[in-house]
């Protein structure tokens, strides 16, 4: 302890719109707690580079338990190496690197008491509602805190979005030889993908617009089939992928396609209104994407009735770290790339820029 600086550069919000690069005191280390000197800590893929939103702040803002407070250090993937511990923590080392998980859950609720830990009441976030990664510490309780090895500080920035992948892949079950129709290529989307191929996908089409992500997917072998959409008139492509995509024993006299899992996973709402059309009796839509909360669909009630559709929604995770850091850290998945911009806490406004143009697939903050 007696080597650490008294104080740390951060990136602070003072309310929406309002951010600046600051000199604060190191966070309190709890007795429970692993202090981080952070390496990286990477941008939210919902991070819309809006200046008068809070989604400036790169946060998911669809789940009304997890809303901002300010002042805010935001970052909600950590990535680092062990600078000081607690008393009472056993099993770190001074420099280990390290993922942090950002929830911190209340293990009293409702919701907790019956082990829905992610439906926590008093639901907290490192970066959200609590101090986060965009500083040059973070401390965190050590059983959110959690080793690994083999990938790249950058790279490593993508565990926490992969254990939001773990989660939807507990949660869509698939069964083996499904066949699967990615709407999206972002950055937990390509992880998903990549999942669902390894377990129970044995068909996997990516559908997204042409263009970096698209491309992405395809160096990263994401899914089995792409369709590039255009960004001008995809009509044609969406009907290509119902002509493609028959099932029965005699498709040319049942017309019907479709496919057992379909995943929503660009936010687009009219893009989710169209989805459940592609879903075969029997199957499963996903809805992975974060919308805004005004946003409002239509289905048709007697479709999801007569051919038995289970929608089922896809938010955040818990205690999913060791699994994505066993895919990731194992080279199983593959994640290269997809960090494809890096700042320093001085440049957080060109991020945003960057963010906003779409030139960035994800980005992350970088430290030393």
């Amino acid at each position: 302890m007696a080597d650490l600086p008294k104080t740390m550069k951060a990136l602070r919000y003072s309310k929406p719109e309002e951010f600046e690069v600051v000199e604060v005191p190191l966070p309190e280390i709890r007795d429970n707690d692993v202090l981080i000197k952070v390496k990286a800590c990477g941008v939210c893929g919902t991070c819309k580079g809006k200046r008068n939103d809070v989604e400036s702040l790169g946060i998911q803002r669809a789940d009304p338990r997890v809303f901002p407070k300010f002042p805010l250090i935001p970052g909600h993937e950590t990535i680092g190496v062990v600078a000081a511990t607690g008393k009472n923590v056993k099993g770190f080392e001074i420099g280990d690197r390290v993922a942090a998980d950002n929830s911190e859950l209340c293990n009293e609720c409702f919701y907790c008491r019956r082990g829905q830990l992610l439906l926590c009441e008093k639901f907290e976030a490192h970066g959200v509602t609590m101090n986060g990664g965009f500083a040059e510490y973070c401390a965190y309780g050590a059983g959110k805190v959690f080793k690994f090895k083999n990938l790249s500080d950058v790279d490593a920035t993508l565990l926490e979005p992969a254990s939001c992948a773990c989660h939807g892949l507990e949660r869509i079950a698939p069964k083996m030889g499904s066949s699967v129709l990615m709407f999206g290529a972002g950055p937990t989307g390509l992880v998903l993908a990549q999942l669902l191929r390894q377990c129970g996908g044995c068909h996997v089409v990516v559908a997204a617009p042409e263009g970096l992500k698209i491309e992405l997917a395809k160096k990263l072998n994401a899914g089995d089939v792409y369709v590039e959409l255009s960004r001008k008139d995809p009509a044609a492509q969406y009907q290509k992928l119902k002509d493609d995509n028959p099932y029965g024993i005699n498709p040319s006299l049942t017309k019907e396609s479709g496919f057992d899992i379909v995943i929503e996973a660009t936010g687009s709402v009219k893009v989710l209104e169209d989805a459940i059309h592609y879903v075969r009796r029997g199957g499963k839509l996903v809805v992975y994407g974060v919308y805004a909360n005004a946003a409002r669909v239509s289905w048709p009630p007697s479709k999801i009735f007569g051919d038995e559709i289970t929608i089922l929604g896809s938010f955040s995770e818990t205690y999913m770290f060791p699994a994505a850091i066993d895919y990731l850290d194992s080279g199983k998945v593959k994640v290269e790339g997809i960090v494809n911009k890096t700042y320093k806490l001085e440049q957080w406004a060109e991020c945003l820029e960057a963010m906003k143009n779409k030139t960035a697939i994800k980005a992350a903050i970088t430290f030393d």
